[in-house]
């Protein structure tokens, strides 16, 4: 077949929600920016369409070469390879369309970069092949394998991620039985590594295990959650306490990151007394508030309660923090539950809190600060804020997953006449 019948010209018209160049016609282009006249070859039967960049005729003047050498083949990052100014407007536009989209119209703030000094979390996949076992990220839309030396977009701590992910693999058959996943976060007590996929391991393996976690100046290791050695207490600042999370549990990407969102979750609360952290994690928000708040922390998960907990009694001068295990997807605080606070603060995982949004927007809570990792969900919550007599007063996008169409929210919304 010739070049002529597998390939075609086209003009990329927008960025698509993922990062994609979009055609006019409605055709994904990954790799692809605005403007650009590139030749693609059509993939068949995609849905939406999608075309294979095998070139770009006419660049944009905002394309920008890539810092990675793994970028367009590891499934990880979407779009290094635009400049930073319209990159920011592109994932403040996320936010806005998200919004339109369910009718809201609300003000939303520039992006505020919150990478910091890189992510503080790698979660790499781990696989069996005749060199021994490599590590690395899965390819876009595949489940190939792209074995890394490094992440650049990590902490420089974390560079050695996947000679750990390789070196912990070999007592467990080094991801040719079963795959492996293998989470290393940096910690101030230094790294913390959680490896799933395996299943029960035999106590020769398990010893094993202990002895590597001491050749690899590990503060922890743990399987499937459970702690095999602690060396070190792996804790990470959450302003002026020091949180030991439970393994494998959630954390924000950065500590930029999770440092600026508190920092604007406590300035949304404003005054109000007494606050209810809903879907509270082990706290970060939590402790932050609790510098001048009284707060209420819930969530379903019991080691985030009780390394929460932990994190509060040994930190001194916050007021009081007190916690209740509650599957909120499952049983929402209800609307005579929520009154008894001046403020409601709700970071749902990815999905959303739609059942939740709802039980609030039933409430007199003066109020509310919402975040979220995902524009879509929160757009919806929104919604029934809104719908329940709220205002969206002010919307603001954080970056702390550069490189990623991810984007963090923080959205205020108060109630009309209601003071506290």
């Amino acid at each position: 077949m010739s070049e002529a019948t597998m390939t075609t010209t086209c003009e990329i018209a927008r960025l698509g929600l993922r990062g994609d160049g979009v055609t006019p016609e409605g055709v994904v282009v990954p790799g692809a920016l605005p403007g650009e006249t590139v030749r693609v070859a059509p993939e068949e039967g995609t849905r939406p369409p999608r075309a294979r960049l095998d070139a770009v005729l006419a660049p944009s003047p905002d394309r920008i070469a890539p810092f990675c050498p793994y970028f367009g083949t590891c499934g990880g990052c979407a779009i290094q390879h635009l400049a930073p100014a319209p990159y920011a407007a592109w994932k403040r536009d996320l936010v806005v369309g998200a919004l339109a989209r369910v009718g809201i119209e609300a003000p939303v703030g520039p992006l505020l970069d919150a990478h910091g000094t890189g992510r503080r979390r790698i979660t790499l996949h781990v696989r069996a092949s005749d060199g021994g076992p490599q590590a690395g990220f899965m390819a876009a839309r595949s489940h190939a394998l792209v074995p890394i030396d490094h992440c650049p977009i990590t902490e420089a701590a974390l560079h050695r991620a996947p000679e750990i992910a390789r070196r912990v693999s070999r007592p467990l058959g080094g991801g040719g039985g079963k795959p492996l996943d293998v989470q290393v976060t940096a910690t101030a007590g230094g790294l913390d590594v959680d490896i799933r996929g395996h299943g029960p391991a035999s106590d020769r393996a398990r010893q094993a295990l202990v002895l590597i976690a001491g050749e690899l100046d590990l503060a922890r290791l743990s399987l499937h959650g459970e702690v095999l050695i602690v060396r070190r207490p792996p804790e990470i600042p959450a302003g002026r306490s020091r949180l030991v999370p439970p393994s494998g549990g959630f954390l924000q990407a950065t500590q930029e990151g999770e440092a600026t969102l508190a920092r604007l979750v406590v300035e949304g609360v404003g005054k109000a007394k007494r606050v209810v952290d809903l879907f509270s994690g082990a706290g970060a928000f939590s402790l932050a508030l609790a510098e001048a708040h009284t707060v209420h922390a819930v969530e379903g998960e019991d080691g985030a309660l009780k390394a929460l907990d932990r994190a509060f009694r040994e930190t001194g001068g916050l007021r009081t923090v007190t916690t209740e295990r509650r599957d909120l997807f499952r049983r929402p605080l209800l609307a005579p539950e929520l009154d008894r606070y001046d403020a409601v603060v709700f970071d749902p995982p990815r999905a959303g809190a739609e059942a939740q949004s709802a039980r609030i927007a039933e409430s007199k809570v003066p109020v509310v600060v919402g975040v979220s990792c995902d524009a879509g969900s929160f757009a919806r919550d929104a919604a029934l804020l809104v719908h329940g007599g709220y205002r969206l007063e002010t919307v603001t996008p954080v970056d702390q997953f550069r490189h990623s169409p991810h984007v963090e929210i923080v959205g205020v919304f108060k109630r009309p006449g209601k003071k506290r």
